[in-house]
C-alpha cells in the first residue's frame, strides 16, 4: 500500500498539470461603448464632456471608431437645425455593433428647425407686425409654444363660389375683389375624405383663377387624380364649396391669427388676452427635415425631441391637392395610373430611406408644419416605440410607399410601430392620417395610442380598386391592442374613413385587440367607421376588438371584390350588415351592448401604449321597450330605433306633428335620451317629452333646434319619473331615426 500512494499521487499532479495547461485564456471584456459628446453650441473636436462637438462633428468624429458600439449623447437645450443631420451608411453600426444618437442623462434635446421672428411693432388696430427673415414661409407660427391659426374668413357654398377646371367664381361676393393683396390668400376645400389648399393666382370681376399645377392636379381631366370613377375633384359634383379662404388681411379678425405677407416679408399676428409678441418667443418653421437617414443600418435615435419642422410644398405653385391620407398628387405631367403609384408623402421631420435595423425610441415629435416620420424606400426590420407626436400639421408616422411590385430592395418588411402615443395631428392637413402604411409585409402596429384626430386613424395598404390591389407585396400584417378614439372629428368634414382603414388584399393580415370608441361621433349623416376594410381589402381576419359609439358601422366591408375577410369574436353597441365579398363571413360576434361585458373592458383597458379605462356604455332603458310611431313611410318600421343597429331607420311620412316614441314597460327615471338621426332624412326641430302616462299629460319636454346629430344627447337634470318617451316633430319634414337610446 504504501509503494502505491506515490504512484497515486503523481497521477493525480499530472492530472492537474494537464488540466492546467489545457485551460483557454481568459478573453478579454470587450470595450464597453464610446462616448461622444454634443452640445448646441458645441465646437471643439475632442467630443468629451468638457469639450463638447456639434452634432455634425460627432457624426465625423464617430466614423472613426471601430470595433464597438458607439453613443452620440446630446447635452440639454434646443439644436438650431439649418440644414438636415444627414447620417447614412457611414454612420451605421459596424461589426455587430449599433450607433446610437441619444439624449444624455437627465437631459432633453430639441432639434429644432424654427426661426424666431423679433421686432414686434404694435399697429393703431391692435395687431402687431414684424419683418421675416430671408428664406423663410411662414405658414405657421409658434407663439410661447401655443400654436396660431392662418387668418380665416367664412364657408363659400357652391352656388357662390362655383368650381370649374378654370377656376371659381364669387369674388364678389365674398369680398376677394376688394382685398389689397388677393395673391397672397388660398383655398381651401374639403370634398369627402380629399382636402385641397389652392393660392389664388389672379382676380377679374367674379371670377378667380388659382396657382398651377395646384389647381390642374385638385381638377378633373389629368387622368393623374386617381380610380377612374373617382368623383371627389374640386369641380365633382360632390363639390359643395369653399370650407374658407385663408391668409388675407381683410380676415385677421380673431385673436390668435396671423397673416403672412410675401411682397412686404412681414408677418402680421392678432394676439390673444396676456399675449405680448415683444415679449413672447416666436417661431416659424423653416428647415424642412430635420433627420435624414439614408442607408443607414444598425442604428438608434433615442430620447431626441423634433420640433419646428417646416413642410414647404403647400407654399409653392404646387400647393397641397390631397388624394388621401396626407398624400398629394404633384407636377405637372406624369403616367396615368389610377392606382395612385405617383403621389407624393408630406415631408418629415425624420426621414428614414432605405433603412436597415434603424430603431426610433422615447422621442417626442411636436410643432411641426408637416409629418413626423417617414420610413419609406425599402427600409426593413425598423421601429419607431414608445414615441409622442402631439401638434403636427399633417400625419405622425408614414410607413411605405404606393408602389405595389416594388424591386425586392424597395420593398418595406418587418417594420414595426409600437406603444407610441399620437395626439391632435392633422391639424393643417385633416386628410392626413395618424399612423399611415402603403404596401408593407410584415408590418406591426401594436400598442399604440391614437386620439383627437381629424380622419382616420390607423391606414394600412393602397391600391382602391385597381388590379395592381390584388396582388401586391402586401400581407401578413398585424394591427394588434391599439386604442383609437375620438377620430373622424367631425367638425373638420372629412368623410369616408375609419379608426382602422385597409386597402388591398393582404393575406395573413390580422386586425385584433383593438379598442375603438367615438368615431365619427355627433355627425349628421353615415360616416366613421369603426374597422373599415375598404376598396379591394381581401383575406384579413378581425377578431377580438372593442367598438363602441360609432357614426356608422362598426365594421364594414362593401364590395363584392373583398373576399375572405372573417369577423369574429368581437364586442360592439351596434349591428352592421353582413360581410361582403366571396368566403367573408361574420360569427360569434356580440353586437348591439348596451354594457360591455368584464372581458371586453379587460381587451378594451389593455389596448393602447399604457394601460387606460374604457368607457363603459351606459345601461339602456329602451332596449326591450314597446315601439310605435304615428305613421310609416315605407318599410321602415318604429322598431327600427330600438334593434341596436344604426345603419336601419324608422321613418313616419311627412305630416305636422309627427311622432316615434317608446313605452318602457314601466315607470323609470330617466336621465338622458340620445337621438341617432336617419342620415337620408334626418330629423329637424324636434322635441323629446317624457310622461308617465300615455296622453303625455305631464310630459317634461325639450325642444332641439336644428338637425338631429348622430347623436343628439338630451338631458334630463337628475332626472324624471317616465314610462313613455316621445320624439315629436316641430317643424316641418318626418321623423327618421336610426337609434334611441333612454339611460337611468
Amino acid at each position: 500500500m504504501r509503494r502505491r500512494f506515490p504512484v497515486l499521487a503523481a497521477t493525480v499532479v499530472s492530472v492537474l498539470a494537464l488540466g492546467t495547461s489545457a485551460a483557454p485564456p481568459v478573453a478579454a471584456a470587450p470595450p464597453g461603448p464610446r462616448v461622444l459628446h454634443a452640445a448646441p453650441h458645441g465646437s471643439g473636436d475632442a467630443c468629451s464632456a468638457a469639450r463638447p462637438c456639434s452634432p455634425t462633428g460627432a457624426r465625423d468624429a464617430a466614423r472613426t471608431i471601430d470595433g464597438r458600439d458607439i453613443r452620440v449623447e446630446l447635452a440639454d437645450g434646443t439644436y438650431e437645425v439649418t440644414e438636415p443631420l444627414e447620417l447614412g451608411a457611414a454612420d451605421s453600426g459596424r461589426g455587430g455593433h449599433t450607433v446610437t444618437w441619444t439624449a444624455a442623462p437627465g437631459a432633453d434635446p430639441v432639434l429644432s428647425g424654427g426661426r424666431a421672428i423679433g421686432g414686434w411693432a404694435r399697429n393703431a388696430d391692435g395687431t402687431w407686425t414684424a419683418a421675416v427673415p430671408d428664406g423663410v414661409t411662414p405658414r405657421q407660427l409658434f407663439v410661447d409654444g401655443r400654436r396660431a391659426v392662418r387668418a380665416r374668413g367664412a364657408a363659400c357654398p357652391a352656388a357662390t363660389c362655383d368650381a370649374t377646371t378654370a377656376g371659381m367664381t364669387g369674388a364678389e361676393a365674398t369680398g376677394i375683389a376688394r382685398w389689397h393683396r388677393p395673391t397672397g390668400a388660398e383655398a381651401v376645400i374639403k370634398v369627402r375624405w380629399r382636402t385641397y389648399r389652392c393660392r389664388i393666382a389672379g382676380v377679374r370681376g367674379d371670377d378667380i383663377t388659382f396657382a398651377r399645377p395646384c389647381w390642374t392636379n385638385a381638377s378633373s381631366g389629368t387622368n393623374r387624380t386617381g380610380p377612374a370613377w373617382d368623383s371627389t375633384t374640386v369641380d365633382s359634383a360632390r363639390y359643395h364649396g369653399v370650407a374658407f379662404f385663408e391668409n388675407a388681411r381683410e380676415l385677421l379678425d380673431e385673436p390668435g391669427e396671423f397673416v403672412w405677407d410675401a411682397e412686404d416679408r412681414t408677418v402680421t399676428y392678432l394676439p390673444r388676452a396676456g399675449e405680448n409678441p415683444r415679449h413672447a418667443r416666436v417661431l416659424t418653421p423653416a428647415t424642412e427635415r430635420l433627420m435624414v437617414l439614408d442607408g443607414a443600418h444598425d442604428l438608434r435615435v433615442e430620447g431626441i425631441t423634433f420640433a419646428h419642422a417646416a413642410y414647404r410644398q403647400p407654399a409653392t405653385d404646387e400647393g397641397y391637392a390631397g388624394t388621401q391620407a396626407g398624400l398629394t398628387l404633384t407636377g405637372t405631367t406624369g403616367p396615368v395610373d389610377h392606382a395612385g403609384r405617383h403621389y407624393t408623402k408630406p415631408a418629415a421631420a425624420l426621414t428614414v430611406r432605405g433603412g436597415r435595423h434603424v430603431a426610433v425610441d422615447r422621442a417626442g415629435f411636436t410643432h411641426l408644419g408637416g409629418a413626423g416620420v417617414v420610413l419609406e424606400a425599402g427600409t426593413k426590420d425598423s421601429t419607431v416605440s414608445r414615441s409622442r407626436f402631439t401638434d403636427l400639421s399633417s400625419g405622425a408616422v408614414y410607413v411605405g410607399d404606393t408602389e405595389p411590385k416594388p424591386d425586392p430592395v424597395l420593398a418595406g418588411e418587418r417594420n414595426s410601430v409600437a406603444y407610441n402615443t399620437i395626439r391632435h395631428t392633422g391639424v393643417e392637413y385633416t386628410d392626413a392620417v395618424g399612423i399611415w402604411a402603403g404596401y408593407e409585409a410584415e408590418l406591426s402596429v401594436d400598442h399604440n395610442t391614437l386620439e383627437d384626430l381629424p380622419y382616420s386613424g390607423i391606414s394600412v395598404g393602397w391600391g382602391w380598386n385597381q388590379p395592381e390591389a390584388r396582388d401586391s407585396v402586401l400581407r401578413d400584417n398585424r394591427i394588434t391592442a391599439n386604442r383609437v378614439t375620438d377620430v373622424m372629428r367631425v367638425e373638420h368634414d372629412q368623410h369616408d374613413g375609419g379608426a382602422i382603414y385597409t386597402q388591398g388584399a393582404q393575406p395573413g393580415t390580422v386586425v385584433t385587440g383593438n379598442y375603438i370608441n367615438r368615431s365619427a361621433y355627433g355627425n349628421t349623416e353615415r360616416d366613421g367607421n369603426g374597422i373599415y376594410l375598404d376598396e379591394q381589402s381581401s383575406h384579413i381576419r378581425v377578431e377580438g376588438n372593442v367598438l363602441t359609439r360609432l357614426g356608422y358601422k362598426w365594421v364594414s366591408n362593401w364590395a363584392d371584390y373583398g373576399i375572405q375577410n372573417h369577423a369574429t369574436g368581437n364586442w360592439t353597441d351596434t349591428d352592421a350588415p353582413a360581410l361582403a365579398g366571396t368566403g367573408s363571413t361574420m360569427a360569434d360576434n356580440r353586437t348591439g351592448l348596451d354594457r360591455l361585458p368584464a372581458e371586453a373592458l379587460a381587451v378594451a383597458e389593455r389596448a393602447g401604449a399604457r394601460p387606460q379605462r374604457a368607457e363603459q356604455l351606459r345601461t339602456d332603458l329602451a332596449r326591450h321597450g314597446t315601439a310605435t310611431q304615428s305613421s310609416t313611410d315605407g318599410t321602415a318600421p318604429a322598431a327600427y330605433a330600438l334593434d341596436g343597429d344604426t345603419t336601419t331607420d324608422t321613418r313616419t311620412r311627412a305630416e305636422p306633428g309627427a311622432w316615434w316614441q317608446v313605452d318602457l314597460g314601466g315607470v323609470r327615471r330617466v336621465r338622458q335620451v340620445e337621438v341617432w338621426n336617419d342620415a337620408s332624412t334626418t330629423t329637424g326641430d324636434f322635441a323629446v317629452q317624457l310622461s308617465r302616462t300615455a296622453d303625455f299629460a305631464d310630459a317634461g319636454t325639450r325642444h332641439v333646434s336644428g338637425k338631429a346629430l348622430r347623436p343628439t344627447l338630451v338631458e334630463f337634470g337628475g332626472g324624471q319619473e317616465a314610462r313613455f318617451v316621445r320624439i315629436r316633430l316641430t317643424g316641418t319634414g318626418r321623423v327618421g331615426l336610426a337609434h334611441v337610446l333612454v339611460h337611468p
